[in-house]
């Protein structure tokens, strides 16, 4: 029996599709993308426009400055997408809920997400109901639009598709991966400015490595993410039940 892999696909809806493939036509992203592991369409919601002007948006019901991208336009470039029901629809939104490294996990073993790129002062929220859309933030700040958010958003998970990183380890140390940050890293020159590389990082003894690499991403975690820290500390000392394995950590970002 013949075995077929599943191509992983991120639909982009923006108003401005030249930002695409953008950073992500270089690099690993961009190899993988040249290779055929993934593949990215980028679509204009202007062309779902009708009028002829091309109008996509209009002044906020209740007055206020700014204009909201308009539900029907966006309802029908959305369904233009002809997308099926087990891909994810989001919208980057900085009041979405945080983008985390296993919701990036998660994104990237489906079969790949639409990814809605809102401008203005935002859409029109009977769209984001009826066209059930997922709002997701890469931080608590505000950007021009959400072309930079979906390109981080699909950095993340490109990265982590088969055959992407040279190493599947690569991706197994890095911030995040145990509720971590990353320990630092070190390579040649021996000496650089008087700052030599950690001693034990040279002994070839891998065990004292891995303990000396594991204390620093804790350190690193509790002085610069407490939140992180907090959490992890929790989740380690959650009462089990007799009989019930202690919970797996998380690898929310």
């Amino acid at each position: 029996m013949i075995v077929t892999h599943r191509l992983w696909r991120a639909t982009v809806l923006t108003l401005f599709p030249d930002m695409f493939p953008g950073p992500l036509g270089v690099s690993l992203a961009g190899k993988a993308l040249g290779s055929g592991l993934w593949a990215l369409e980028a679509r204009d919601i202007r062309a779902s426009a009708t009028d002829r002007h091309r109008s996509v948006d209009d002044t906020p019901a209740g007055g206020g400055p700014g204009m909201v991208l308009r539900a029907d336009v966006l309802a029908d470039a959305i369904d233009a997408a002809d997308i099926g029901p087990e891909r994810p629809r989001l919208l980057m939104s900085p009041r979405g809920r945080p983008l985390t490294q296993s919701r990036v996990v998660e994104l990237a073993a489906g079969p790949g997400p639409l990814v809605v790129c809102g401008r203005f002062e935002g859409i029109d929220q009977r769209v984001i109901e009826a066209r059930r859309l997922e709002e997701v933030s890469i931080g608590d700040y505000v950007l021009s639009g959400g072309e930079i958010a979906a390109l981080a958003l699909i950095d993340a998970c490109v990265r982590l598709l088969p055959g992407v990183m040279g190493k599947l380890a690569s991706g197994e140390d890095e911030s995040f991966s145990d509720s971590l940050l990353e320990y630092p890293q070190y390579t040649r020159p021996q000496e650089f400015e008087g700052r030599p590389i950690p001693e034990i990082l040279t002994s070839g003894d891998h065990a004292r490595v891995a303990a000396w690499r594991r204390a620093e991403a804790e350190a690193l975690t509790r002085s610069r993410r407490p939140d992180l820290w907090a959490a992890r500390q929790a989740s380690t000392q959650a009462p089990t039940g007799i009989g019930q394995k202690r919970p797996k950590h998380t690898t929310d970002g």
